[in-house]
């Protein structure tokens, strides 16, 4: 297969009238300057963009807790209540089509950090890994990359045994936590990952036991309250007590980082910190040091968390804006660091994916410069001037999912996904 871009962004800029070969899911050749020829993407074509950090069934949660007023803590129990309606088969249909809003948003592969293992009271389903396997489905539907980072969450609290929702989340134990992950298999488009819910929902004695997979993600340090509530336990910091643990290893990929010490951040280095800024601002959580940790060495990446926002431009960009209102300063980063941070599908476990090179998986992003949002940009700042809503073609692993801003894969997933979400509330 070969597709002609208008303008494409490679990994030594954007470039003009570039042709990309591709076989078998990956990228064969890349020559700039080509006759138009194949199948041709009018725009900037860029790597398909990485989403690190998703909960699916938050989207149902999208504009009904805007008129609560309090703290994550008190939207946290808003989210048990949906997570208490839900199973394998209406958890499908909604991921579905969360999953397929995403790639027409940009993404081309997703980390879904999941915890809603069992039925209700923790009663495990007569397929154990039965709600991970619905996930797994709705992603092949809407033709997005899943590497399904399967979350150890075994307390309600540091000392605190899990409520009637949280048992849902719970496998009793690390090790059985590990034995049940175990039986997930992977394909071309699947992969397995592992995540520690937070140092709140592990046991400081079974960390280690969770790090066995080729990535490892926790939530870190997303709220102060947590910082406070480990420091009490264990008189360290999340981070800290990673480091103690064993855990803290390039294999880690911290999600938030929000309320980290100037250690902290030096005890990250090498690893990486998915920051989810739409949702980060949802919830009031606070603008985490995402500059400081980029100097520190730490690879940044970008998530849509509760996913408030699905749209790869919003959150890429967010992290430059969000550090100038921090920092009172602009300029905090790069356009291409921006775009790394975007496109690092390495995060969650597809190194092989992320800039249009020969020997990369092919997953293609290319967005319109003719909308009232792109008309007169510089290509480069696509980044800051595009929305999800400009993206016009994608391709995930040589395969076309999305032309003219229309998904190929399933027609109308906004209506679909619209029923769902009103049964469930309903329910």
């Amino acid at each position: 297969m070969t597709y002609w871009c208008e303008r494409a962004w490679l990994p030594g800029g954007v470039a003009s009238g570039v042709r990309i070969d591709v076989a078998d899911g990956r990228i064969t050749g890349v020559t700039a300057g080509a006759p138009r020829a194949g199948l041709v993407l009018d725009g900037l074509t860029l790597p398909g963009f990485a989403n690190g950090h998703s909960h699916a069934f938050h989207r149902a949660l999208r504009g009904r807790t805007h008129h609560e007023r309090g703290t994550f803590w008190t939207w946290r129990e808003r989210m048990y209540s949906l997570a208490a309606r839900l199973d394998p088969d209406t958890y499908y249909r909604l991921a579905r089509g969360v999953y397929a809003e995403m790639v027409l948003g940009g993404y081309t592969s997703v980390g879904e950090f999941h915890y809603l293992h069992h039925g209700p009271g923790g009663q495990p389903y007569a397929d154990p890994n039965a709600m991970g396997e619905a996930l797994r489905r709705a992603a092949a539907d809407a033709g997005i990359r899943l590497t399904l980072l399967d979350t150890c969450y075994l307390a309600g609290g540091i000392g605190v045994e899990p409520d009637e929702v949280q048992r849902r989340f719970s496998d009793g134990s690390a090790s059985a936590w590990a034995q049940r992950v175990g039986d997930l298999k992977e394909d071309d488009l699947f992969r397995v990952g592992a995540a520690i819910h937070s140092v709140r929902a592990v046991p400081a004695d079974q960390l280690s036991l969770v790090d066995s997979a080729r990535v490892v993600h926790i939530h870190l340090s997303e709220q102060r309250a947590e910082n406070e509530q480990c420091r009490s336990a264990y008189g360290r910091t999340p981070a800290e007590l990673l480091d103690e643990r064993g855990v803290l290893t390039d294999r880690l990929v911290a999600v938030h980082a929000t309320h980290l010490t100037a250690a902290d951040i030096n005890r990250l280095s090498g690893a990486r910190a998915c920051f989810c800024p739409t949702t980060e601002r949802d919830l009031g959580d606070g603008i985490g040091p995402a500059r400081a940790l980029r100097d520190a060495g730490v690879r940044l990446g970008i998530g849509s968390d509760s996913n408030a926002v699905v749209d790869a431009f919003e959150e890429t960009r967010a992290l430059e804006l969000d550090d100038r209102l921090a920092s009172e300063e602009r300029g905090r980063f790069s356009a291409e660091e921006l775009l790394e941070a975007g496109t690092d599908h390495a995060a969650v476990g597809w190194p092989e994916v992320g800039s249009l090179a020969v020997g990369q998986g092919a997953d293609l992003v290319t967005v319109g410069l003719d909308s009232v949002r792109t008309a007169g940009i510089e290509p480069s700042g696509v980044l800051f001037a595009a929305s999800g809503a400009d993206v016009r073609h994608v391709v995930v692993a040589g395969r076309e999912v999305v032309r003219d801003g229309a998904h190929l894969l399933i027609d109308r997933p906004e209506t679909a996904l619209a029923k769902e979400i009103e049964a469930l509330w309903q329910s």
